[in-house]
């Protein structure tokens, strides 16, 4: 069985779709799974093993130069690429009019199908027009958490029931000899503090405070733009233990995820990333649902606050202390 997957974005809901391959793959351990995903996401898929072949779309670049003869030659390839092989279930667990594009744009084998989602959840982007490529659609719950709403989908378009944990199909930490070189040989605390919407943000003093409650543990600030390097360095200039990092490619920034001993974030793609390593985590809510992304899947994830009532600086100390004294 051939079998497609579009998410294309943001990294959260990219990274929140890959148990969807797991649970194919249990039930259907002979199925070539394909995705298609914007291509700064490309490197995180292939991560999971079990995808055969990554189609990167590029819609975000390309907005920026529609008319430019070598962009519009690129979206021909990949419209291409995308048509070389015919799929007997192609799925979209977004629900946009992009994700429904590339649906729809798919090629199926004889009585193939086309299964999306017939519905947002509570506060999503869900665009209902992208239910017009689907030869089936899948209700959800309103409240369905970010991982279990793809996973339904393909439950329902699969004939198979959800009786699992999600498993992510990411890599082991690495071993302390193939860490980069600005990455401690000791254990570190990370700090996912940077977001893009700043009533998200978790106030610096907080993190100070924590920082200081770990010491002499070695916490990591990264950062992805300028304002963010600023709080980073506003962090880390109270912080003797601190250290802010040079600016990190995607996959660097997994990497750090990946091997650390504790991760402390808002709610951002970073943090779900440590959470989804299994790796000791706290998840910081202070305006926006926790019921959506909140790391439920294991006890070394503690999410704290919700929407209008970020957690106290003693909350996140406690629950980073308890996680660190059961590693």
């Amino acid at each position: 069985m051939n079998i497609l997957l579009v998410r294309v974005s943001s990294l959260g809901d990219v990274l929140h779709n890959l148990p969807v391959v797991a649970d194919i793959r249990r039930h259907y351990p002979d199925a070539q799974i394909d995705w298609v995903v914007e291509e700064g996401y490309v490197s995180l898929v292939r991560l999971n093993p079990h995808v055969r072949r990554v189609i990167p779309f590029a819609l975000r670049r390309w907005r920026r130069g529609l008319f430019k003869p070598e962009v519009r030659a690129e979206m021909r390839a990949f419209f291409r690429t995308l048509r070389e092989e015919p799929y007997d279930l192609v799925l979209d667990t977004q629900g946009l009019i992009k994700t429904g594009i590339i649906m729809g744009a798919a090629r199926v084998k004889p009585g193939g199908r086309k299964v999306g989602l017939a519905n947002g959840t509570e506060g999503s982007g869900y665009e209902p027009v992208s239910r017009i490529f689907h030869t089936d659609s899948v209700k959800v719950a309103r409240r369905a958490h970010a991982v279990a709403r793809g996973r339904e989908v393909a439950a329902n378009a699969l004939g198979y029931a959800i009786d699992t944990p999600p498993d992510f199909g990411l890599p082991a930490p690495s071993n302390l000899a193939a860490r980069p070189a600005w990455m401690p040989r000791e254990d570190y605390a990370v700090f996912f503090h940077g977001t893009a919407r700043a009533a998200k943000k978790w106030a610096t003093a907080n993190w100070i405070a924590l920082g200081d409650a770990l010491a002499p543990m070695p916490v990591l600030l990264p950062w992805g733009s300028q304002e963010e390097k600023n709080e980073a360095e506003q962090i880390g200039a109270s912080l003797p233990n601190a250290r802010v990092l040079p600016k990190l490619s995607m996959m660097d920034a997994v990497e750090l995820a990946r091997d650390c001993a504790l991760a402390v974030g808002v709610d951002t793609g970073l943090t779900h990333i440590a959470a989804a390593f299994v790796r000791p985590t706290v998840e910081i809510y202070c305006d926006s649902p926790r019921w959506k992304t909140e790391g439920n899947w294991s006890p070394r994830i503690v999410n704290l606050g919700d929407t209008g009532t970020p957690p106290s600086a003693d909350d996140v100390v406690a629950a980073a202390r308890a996680l660190l004294a059961s590693a």
